[in-house]
C-alpha cells in the first residue's frame, strides 16, 4: 500500500505480478497542479502508462475519474436539472448494471439493481473505448470496463460498517451540504439497513473484479 496522501511517493513502475488498485480522496481531478496535492500528476502518469500496456488496474471513486482522465475523458462537477445545478450524490442508493452477466463477467452473481454507499460531487465522461457496466438516475457513468484488465468503479463496493461511520464524522460538512441537517443520521440509519446485503454484493464484485484483471 502507498500512502500518497502521507508522502510516500508515487510508485515508479509496478512488478509484473502486481495489479494497481487507485481508491478516493477529498481531491479530484481539477486540482492536478494544486501544491496540496503534489502526487496527482503522477498518479495519472502511472494510470496512463498502465492503460498503455493493458496492466490491471482499479479505480474507485476518486480512482476512476483518474483513470478515466488518463485514458481522455473529461471529468466534471456532478449537476442534474435544466437548469444545470449542481449535485452531491451522497449515501445509499440504487445502482443499475446495464449489461448482463453474460456480456459482462465481473457483473456475475449480482442482481440487476444493488443498492450501493455513493460519495462523490465529480462525474467523468465515458472514456472512448470504454464499455458502459453500471448507472444511477443522476450519474450515468458509475462503472465502466477499459481493455481487457482496466476498472473504474465510482461507488463504493469496499466500505463496512465501522468505515461508513469514520466517513460520517470525518466528512461532516460535506454529507451536510449534500443532504442537510439530518443527513447523518439517514446514511447511518441506512447503513444498518443495508449493509449486510452490500457486503456480500460487495465481496462478490471485488473478486469477479479480481478475477478478471488477473486473467
Amino acid at each position: 500500500m502507498h500512502e500518497l496522501d502521507a508522502g510516500e511517493p508515487v510508485p515508479e513502475e509496478l512488478a509484473p505480478a502486481d495489479l494497481l488498485v487507485v481508491m478516493g480522496g477529498s481531491m479530484g481531478v481539477a486540482d492536478i497542479g494544486d501544491p496540496r496535492w503534489p502526487f496527482l500528476p503522477g498518479e495519472v502518469d502511472l494510470l496512463g502508462r498502465l492503460l498503455r500496456s493493458e496492466r490491471p488496474v482499479l479505480g474507485v471513486c476518486l480512482g476512476a475519474q483518474l483513470l478515466a482522465h488518463a485514458a481522455g475523458a473529461r471529468v466534471r462537477p456532478l449537476t442534474v436539472g435544466d437548469p444545470p445545478v449542481l449535485h452531491r450524490e451522497v449515501g445509499w442508493g440504487p445502482v443499475e448494471f446495464v449489461r448482463t452477466a453474460e456480456e459482462e463477467p465481473v457483473l456475475r452473481g449480482l442482481h440487476q439493481a444493488e443498492v450501493v454507499l455513493h460519495w462523490h460531487g465529480d462525474t467523468f465522461d465515458l472514456p472512448p473505448g470504454a464499455t458502459l457496466l453500471a448507472s444511477t438516475l443522476c450519474c450515468p457513468h458509475q462503472m465502466f470496463r477499459l481493455g481487457p484488465r482496466a476498472f473504474g468503479v465510482q461507488f463504493h463496493v469496499e466500505v463496512t460498517a465501522e468505515l461508513v461511520e469514520t466517513w460520517v464524522q470525518e466528512d461532516a460538512d460535506y454529507v451536510r451540504l449534500a443532504l442537510g441537517r439530518g443527513g447523518a443520521a439517514r446514511i447511518l440509519a441506512d447503513t444498518r439497513r443495508h449493509i449486510e446485503r452490500h457486503e456480500r454484493m460487495g465481496d462478490r464484485l471485488i473478486r469477479n473484479l479480481l478475477e478478471a484483471m488477473l486473467a
